[in-house]
C-alpha cells in the first residue's frame, strides 16, 4: 500500500544494455521479474560508471534499488508529466503555399 509520503524501498538484480554506434545510442534496464516501474518511482542502479567505445555494445548485470513513489510524488509527476507532454504538440499549421 502506498501513503501520502513515504514509500517502499527494495533492492533487486537487473540487465543492463549500452550501445554506441551510428546506427544506436541506447542505455536500457530491464528489472528482474518484470517488476513494473510508475510514474515517480525511482530506480538506482549500483556499481561502477561505465565507459563504451564508439562502435561498441556491451550487456551486464547488476543490482538496483527501486524507491517508489508516494501518492503526492506520483500525483504531482503525472500532473508535470501533462505539461510536458503538451510541448511536443506545439505544432504549426501554416500552408505549405504562401
Amino acid at each position: 500500500m502506498t501513503s501520502l509520503f513515504s514509500s517502499q524501498k527494495f533492492d533487486t538484480s537487473c540487465r543492463i544494455e549500452i550501445e554506441q554506434s551510428h546506427e544506436h545510442f541506447h542505455a536500457h534496464v530491464e528489472l528482474d521479474g518484470d517488476i513494473p516501474i510508475y510514474p515517480g518511482d525511482r530506480v538506482r542502479v549500483h556499481g561502477a560508471p561505465v565507459t563504451v567505445a564508439f562502435g561498441e555494445k556491451v550487456s551486464f548485470d547488476r543490482n538496483a534499488t527501486v524507491q517508489r513513489a508516494g501518492l503526492i510524488r506520483r500525483a504531482w509527476t503525472k500532473f508535470a508529466g501533462y505539461f510536458e507532454m503538451a510541448e511536443l504538440y506545439e505544432v504549426s499549421f501554416t500552408p505549405g503555399r504562401l
